[in-house]
């Protein structure tokens, strides 16, 4: 097993397949220019799966595909298809906005994606559209319907800001609970630079249980040993739900988690603003071995802690200034998976 400085395994990879998205959250990418990967530095899918191979020989077992927005990347199945036969791989995971999801949900399944959670943060539909820039929710809605069908324990991601959505934590639990989805609140992050993030804005994971227990009723924290960003709580009728604290509650001490950007770029920590490049060597004639002692490398000397020294700090600014992200497409959340 492979341990950084704080003895934290590496077992996860967020792997970044685009950094395009064809919605524009205020919470993500709420400019109306952005500065995109140049496309002769997109990995190809032989690229990802070598690549994919020297984490999964350093032992990471799970995988999550992500962007931007992953559905944008084409002929998605086809590389879902050649990681799903990779025998250390036990977890192959996306997370989407399901803009595009009902029509390929089926191929997704057959080429042997294991899991898909699913970002949504309101049911009123004009709010949808101020949040997101595009009236796409009833196709999201439908990718949802379609996804829990196919996809057990489905999940949805619903950030909840105060002021914006924050009264629909009770009918989002509802509205995943009648699909058998599960719904994970994620507190507003004060990543990237562009969002306008406020501390005054942060529902805390106490206030969302709080809101929860005044409408349901008792709640009772389910015990995993996991380390999943997820507090997983479970109702008097048995629905689960979770919360990731990130903002009020760091997890940056059980983090097992590490990024690759779809340029092959290879970030240890969300809130990192220096990456690690695996395309040079990769394009150069690595080989797996080669790559893997690149990454063992960084991965034994890290000792990321982003969300825990973003709490520390009295007054909270943006991570990153606004010149700074036009400059480097990289330091953006949706370049880096999220």
């Amino acid at each position: 097993m492979l341990l950084d400085t704080l003895q934290r395994p590496l077992g996860n990879l967020r792997l970044s397949v685009t950094d395009r998205c064809n919605l524009r959250c205020q919470y993500c990418m709420p400019e109306a220019d952005y500065v995109w990967l140049p496309r002769q530095d997109i990995l190809h899918f032989e690229e990802i799966d070598r690549i994919v191979d020297a984490f999964v020989a350093l032992g990471v077992e799970r995988v999550r595909l992500t962007g931007g927005e992953p559905l944008l990347r084409r002929d998605l199945p086809i590389l879902v298809e050649r990681l799903a036969r990779k025998t250390g791989i036990r977890d192959l995971a996306m997370t989407t906005n399901g803009v595009l999801l009902a029509p390929v949900a089926a191929d997704l399944a057959r080429a042997g994606l294991h899991r898909i959670t699913v970002s949504l943060d309101t049911l009123h539909r004009d709010r949808f559209v101020r949040l997101a820039r595009f009236d796409e929710l009833a196709r999201v809605r439908a990718g949802i319907d379609r996804a829990a069908a196919i996809f057990p324990g489905l999940k949805i991601d619903t950030v909840v800001i105060r002021g914006v959505n924050d009264d629909e934590i009770v009918t989002m639990l509802e509205f995943a609970r009648e699909r058998g989805a599960e719904v994970r609140f994620i507190e507003y992050m004060d990543v990237g630079g562009a969002t306008h993030w406020s501390l005054d804005q942060v529902v805390s994971r106490g206030e969302i249980l709080d809101r929860l227990s005044a409408h349901f009723g008792p709640i009772v924290r389910v015990d995993e040993g996991s380390t999943a960003p997820a507090d997983r709580f479970c109702l008097a009728d048995g629905t689960v739900f979770g919360v990731i604290a990130s903002t009020t509650a760091p997890f940056c001490r059980t983090c097992d988690r590490s990024r690759l950007t779809a340029d092959g770029m290879y970030y240890l920590c969300l809130y990192a603003t220096r990456g690690l490049d695996l395309r040079a060597p990769l394009r150069s004639g690595a080989d797996t071995a080669a790559l893997a002692d690149i990454v063992a490398r960084a991965w034994q000397a890290r000792d990321d802690r982003g969300a825990e020294a973003r709490l520390a700090l009295r007054e909270r600014a943006p991570l990153i200034s606004l010149n700074s992200l036009k400059r480097d497409p990289h330091l953006e959340m949706h370049t880096r998976g999220g």
